[in-house]
This record gives C-alpha cells, structure tokens and sequence, in this order.
C-alpha cells in the first residue's frame, strides 16, 4: 500500500521504512476496530431495514394468469425496490443443510417458469412507510405439459449510503456502504392434472453427544412440489417418548433433510419414528395444498 504524501524510490532510508511499519501498524489497529464495526452495523441492519413481502409464495394457474404480491416500506426513510425473476430450488449437502442458489439465465429445469412470467413494476422507490402492488402476469407457451412451473421472485431494497468516519482529519480516511436486502419468493404455475407424490429414499439415525441425529432422503415423484411436515418422535425401549421435533418441508427434486433430537439426563433412546405428510402446513393456504401420500417409518438408532 502506498501511502499519501510519500514517493517511490530505488533505495529505502531506513527512517522511512521505520515510518512506513509505523503507518502500516496504524494502519492495522485502526482498521481492525472498523471492520468489526462495520460487522455490527451490517447485522444490525439485516434486523431492522429491508421491506416486507406478502404472500411468501403467489401461485398462478391456467385458470387465474395473473397475480399480485404487496411490498411494503416499513421504515421511515424512502427505498429504492427492484423486482426480477429468476429460477431456483431448494437444494441440500451432504448434511441436511438447505440452500437456494438463483439463475438468471441457462436454465435447463423443464419446470423452469422463467422466461414467461413478467412483474410490473420492475422499480421503484417506496416512500417512508409507503406500499406498493407488484402485478405478476403468466403468459406460458403453447403445448404446456400438466403439473407445476417455478419460479423465483427477487425482490432487493437498497437502503441509504453508511459512512465509516475517518480515524483523524490527517488520515482522511471515508468508506461508504451501500446496504443491500433481497428476498426471492417462490412462484408456481399450475395446469391440467396434479399429483403430488413422495418416495422415502433412505433414513438414520445416529448417537451425537447428547442428541440423536436424524436424516432423511426424499423424493419428488409427482409433478408438483411434495409441501409438507416432516415429524420425528425419539423414543425410549418401553416406547414412551423422550423427545420429538419438526419441520416444514418443500421437496421440488431430491432433498436431504436433518432433525436433532435432544437427550436429557439419564434417558435411554431406543427407536425413532417420523412421518411426513401435508398436515400442519399453516402457512399456505389449505385450497393452495395438492393433498399427497403420508410416510410413516421406525428406525433404530445406530
């Protein structure tokens, strides 16, 4: 790094490359404080800006071609809001953990809605605790097999530039921010005939410390998403129960799924028993559930 004020030459005095260490340690105890801090702002920015979406998944049909998704500016400084669509599925590791990855372009999925479905308005900047109508309108090609289409709905807000201040008026040293939020809300398309149907491909169950470990491989072997709960109940030798847990599943593809189960005190876990099935699902609307098969499966723990 060069510093201000100072040139280059072919042979270094020492002085100066005692004053270069100096700076350069300056330097670092200053920045290393400024790093953290920016940290700190960022997370607590995540907490308390962006805007909020609603519903958290639109669905449209050959029957209904258009929709609608509410964004609202819940702050007190304007906004500015970009809308895009993109394609992504859930998708899981070698562990259980889920993440989304977004495509804009060289999508192969044959389910990819991308391409044919369009937002209005695609920008805009919502005033202080301001609202705004985002219309979704399908216009699918000819020839459209049954079942379901997806489609990712990206919604950024960028909020206001964030100024790190100079450590001293001799160093001027300024760095602006531009805090950025993004959610992508999963759209769905739907014709002809629907089924909605899930294959257990394998599960265990293991010992970790004072927990036990379940995963589960599933498979998607309709043509919609499998929506539902997967449950796992951890039980003792004479079947009473030590423990359960759930959660919300969304199986578009193949998917990989992880459940702890805890352990308290002297218990002795025996067996595992998990179902999965579209009960329990209160966050989609009921009429907007394709009913499916129900797993029910018991497992040792190894």
């Amino acid at each position: 790094m060069k510093i201000p004020g100072t040139k280059s030459a072919n042979k270094e005095h020492p002085m100066h490359r005692e004053l270069k260490s100096d700076l350069s340690e300056r330097w670092r105890l200053f920045l290393g404080p400024i790093i953290a801090a920016i940290f700190v702002i960022v997370m607590c920015a995540n907490l308390l800006a962006g805007v909020l979406v609603a519903p958290t998944i639109v669905f449209l049909s050959d029957k209904n071609r258009t929709g609608r998704m509410t964004i609202q500016n819940p702050t007190n400084t304007p906004k500015e809001v970009t809308v895009k669509i993109s394609f992504g599925l859930p998708t899981s590791d070698s562990l259980g953990n889920v993440y989304l990855t977004l495509q804009d372009s060289n999508v192969t999925d044959p389910r990819s809605a991308l391409g044919w479905i369009k937002a209005f308005p695609k920008k805009v900047v919502l005033p202080a605790n301001g609202t705004q109508v985002v219309r979704l309108l399908a216009s699918p090609p000819p020839g459209l097999g049954d079942g379901e289409y997806w489609a990712r709905i990206v919604v950024r807000s960028k909020e206001g530039e964030l100024t790190v201040p100079a450590a001293t008026e001799a160093d001027k040293i300024t760095t602006k921010l531009n805090m950025v939020m993004q959610t992508a809300i999963m759209l769905k398309y739907r014709t002809g005939s629907l089924t909605s149907d899930l294959e257990l491909q394998k599960a265990s169950a293991r010992f970790s410390n004072s927990r036990v470990i379940v995963t589960v491989d599933l498979a998607n072997r309709g043509n919609v998403s499998y929506m539902g709960v997967l449950k796992c109940r951890l039980l003792d030798p004479e079947k009473r129960e030590i423990s359960s847990n759930q959660i919300d599943i969304a199986v578009y593809r193949d998917l990989r799924r992880r459940i702890e189960l805890p352990i308290e005190g002297k218990q002795v876990p025996s067996r595992v028993e998990l179902s999965v099935s579209n009960a329990g699902r209160n966050d989609i609307p009921a009429e907007e559930i394709i009913p499916g098969n129900k797993i029910e499966y018991a497992m040792k723990i190894e």
